[in-house]
């Protein structure tokens, strides 16, 4: 990408800050910028830049009387270049971890808040998937007596998840031998996968215990097939509301496609392999994602890396307040890691 002077970096920056504020505007002009902004240059000389900047791919002018507005080059120049580090407001931010800090009771009630304070901080959509256990290690085991020969497993592990079961047994137990047992598993499985467990299970000569491990460790497997958790989303309706969508199948198709898990576990994975100040920003789909020609996600990862993470972000048309995008997203994203860590290790 080539590197612009200062003065068409000021340019190009002002260009796409007034047609993301103005959704209206069938561009910007080099009247507008002088006006507005009190710049030292005349309109001839913006108008130039402006020229240099359309013929190098960062401009497009939409019909001979409009202004300029920015390309997809024009965007990625602006996100890679000319964004910094742009934080939240302090006020914001105070206002944000204090919703967090009222719902501290869950983690889904964190997913859910989280897509909704990304929403209307950003005036997109919100997405959040699920913190989910990349390869699953016991915290905590729970056997409670039901009814007659069935006991309720209850495990929960070390990203959060609780898993129940029903197990069957051979006769009735009483809840004191059932909770001694699962005081002494946790104890002795603490931090353990399901290989580990499964291992365990040829040792142990108790018929009780075993068939509770054997169990224990077919829940833990199925959470480790278990690629991603629940999608929460919020803000829908900003998206729709917004000109590209109202006006384009294409980009109200691509709203379904958060909806089809195999697709977004796809570009999930692989739109946060490189990562911008440890958020991903991907402008219409960056060529490899057709669907997503008309979108545009900016998305970082929560959580503990290789204990439990899951993915947090915006969605929205490809004219975005990028900057402001990103600090939500990387404030979130840091409160989250924060509460994930601080409740689960």
């Amino acid at each position: 990408m080539q590197i612009l002077t200062d003065r068409q970096e000021k340019i190009l920056g002002l260009i796409v800050h007034e047609y993301v504020e103005n959704p209206k505007t069938s561009g910007v002009s080099s009247q507008i910028l002088v006006d507005k902004h009190r710049l030292d240059w005349s309109t001839a000389t913006i108008r130039n830049d402006m020229a240099r900047l359309s013929h190098m791919g960062f401009l497009h002018q939409p019909h001979t009387s409009a202004g300029r507005i920015p390309t997809e080059v024009g965007y990625r120049y602006f996100v890679r270049y000319l964004v910094k580090t742009y934080a939240l407001p302090q006020s914001e931010c105070r206002k944000i971890s204090h919703q967090f800090h009222q719902a501290r009771t869950s983690v889904n009630e964190w997913g859910k808040l989280a897509a909704n304070v990304l929403a209307r901080h950003t005036r997109v959509a919100g997405l959040v998937t699920a913190l989910h256990s990349h390869k699953a290690q016991v915290k905590h085991i729970e056997l409670i007596s039901t009814y007659g020969q069935q006991i309720l497993l209850v495990l929960v592990l070390r990203g959060g998840e609780v898993l129940q079961e029903i197990c069957s047994v051979d006769c009735p137990i009483s809840q004191k031998t059932l909770s001694d047992l699962a005081e002494r598993l946790t104890k002795y499985y603490k931090n353990r996968n399901a290989s580990y467990i499964e291992d365990q299970c040829g040792l142990i000569e108790d018929n009780l215990e075993t068939t509770i491990l054997q169990q224990i460790a077919i829940i833990m497997q199925k959470a480790d097939s278990f690629a991603a958790g629940e999608l929460y989303l919020d803000g829908i309706q900003n998206v729709l509301s917004q000109r590209e969508f109202t006006n384009s199948e294409p980009a109200r198709n691509a709203l379904q496609l958060l909806e089809k898990r195999t697709y977004m576990e796809n570009f999930l994975e692989s739109a946060l392999n490189s990562q911008f100040d440890g958020v991903a920003v991907v402008i219409a789909g960056e060529g490899d994602w057709k669907e997503l020609k008309e979108c545009s996600m900016v998305l970082a990862r929560y959580g503990t890396p290789n204990v439990a993470t899951g993915t947090l972000g915006v969605f929205g048309p490809t004219r975005m307040a990028y900057d402001r995008a990103i600090g939500a997203v990387r404030h979130v994203a840091n409160l989250m890691t924060r509460l994930v860590h601080d409740s689960y290790g």
